[in-house]
């Protein structure tokens, strides 16, 4: 297998086959395309959601927490708390760790949750630092969104950009490759993306509007996140290939290093279905969280985009974008 999130045949025969949820409070157990699951304790819903950080070295305690946060606000919950697990590689510094534990407090005090515990250790079973998070939340019954709740008919949105944080992870650990490619000022705005990385606000405007289906854009990137959606929702999806924004320091870094920007990592970025996407772009852009409508639900269950007249066919995620460069 290949670097990344496992393939989804392999998830599905291998890894959820046999996972059988026996307790009634389960309310959202494990699918392909949910990040969270979620449980009825009685009162409002615990949401759960759990994720490591593997594909970079530089903002690994940044990361760590905006990551399991979008996966809680795709769902419509408020974040409360994370489970950080740090794994730290055979001879590294109290310096190195401190700097991820400052990145993750600094994080978690912007996005107004706790740390609530975990664990830290130092071990040969990893060569450089692996952190992985389990962020809990919580939500009412009747506002909670799935990403399988996706209908025929739907806009899909996306907000901010396709390959997001995968630049500004490519950035950041490549950018003596970089300086011949990328001006000053392109370099320092590839890094300011990591400065974007969170969907609570979207998410928040989203579940009031009443939307049907959320996902965050992570490993695949945008093209992997629709199939997600569609996949999860039994539906189909069409998108335009000409609607889906991305920045010119993006294109640059994908020319430079040939790689696709729409399977392209994009935490920072959340897919979006509801009736009237016109409504929600507008109260997006009201915001000021840049937004596209970039396609359609269909009852079909083709995924298609549409890119220079030709309508080709959106294959499930594989391996990201990310490892070709890092």
């Amino acid at each position: 297998m290949k670097s990344g999130k496992v393939p989804n045949g392999v998830l599905e025969n291998i890894i959820l086959k046999d996972i059988v949820n026996r307790r009634s409070e389960v309310f959202i157990g494990p699918g392909v395309g949910e990040d969270c699951s979620a449980v009825d304790l009685g009162g409002d819903i615990c949401v759960l959601s759990s994720d490591p950080i593997t594909g970079s070295t530089k903002d690994i305690g940044r990361l760590t927490v905006h990551i399991n946060l979008n996966d809680l606000a795709s769902s419509g919950a408020e974040p409360i708390g994370l489970m950080v697990t740090i794994l730290a590689p055979d001879g590294a510094s109290e310096k190195e760790l401190a700097e991820i534990m400052n990145q993750i407090n600094d994080t978690a005090k912007l996005t107004n949750v706790d740390i609530l515990g975990g664990h830290t250790e130092v071990t040969t079973a990893v060569n450089k630092f692996v952190v992985m998070s389990t962020a809990i939340g919580k939500v009412k019954k009747e506002r909670i969104v799935s990403t399988a709740g996706a209908q025929a008919g739907d806009s899909i949105i996306i907000t901010k950009y396709a390959g997001l944080e995968g630049t500004a992870i490519i950035v950041s650990e490549k950018v003596n490759e970089l300086v011949n490619v990328l001006s000053d000022e392109e370099i320092k705005e590839a890094l300011s993306y990591f400065d974007e990385l969170s969907v609570i606000p979207e998410g928040k405007i989203s579940v009031d509007f009443g939307v049907n289906s959320m996902h965050d854009v992570t490993e695949g990137g945008i093209l992997g996140a629709v199939w997600e959606v569609a996949e999860a929702s039994g539906k189909g999806a069409q998108i335009n290939y000409d609607k889906i924004p991305v920045s010119g320091v993006t294109q640059k870094i994908s020319s430079h290093y040939s790689i696709d920007y729409l399977r392209l990592i994009s935490s920072g970025s959340m897919i979006i279905c509801c009736k009237n996407g016109a409504e929600l772009s507008r109260l997006l852009d009201e915001a000021s969280i840049p937004n596209a409508v970039i396609g359609t639900i269909t009852e079909k269950k083709d995924r298609i985009i549409i890119k220079d007249g030709q309508s080709l066919i959106i294959d499930e995620p594989g391996s990201d974008e990310l490892y070709k460069v890092i």
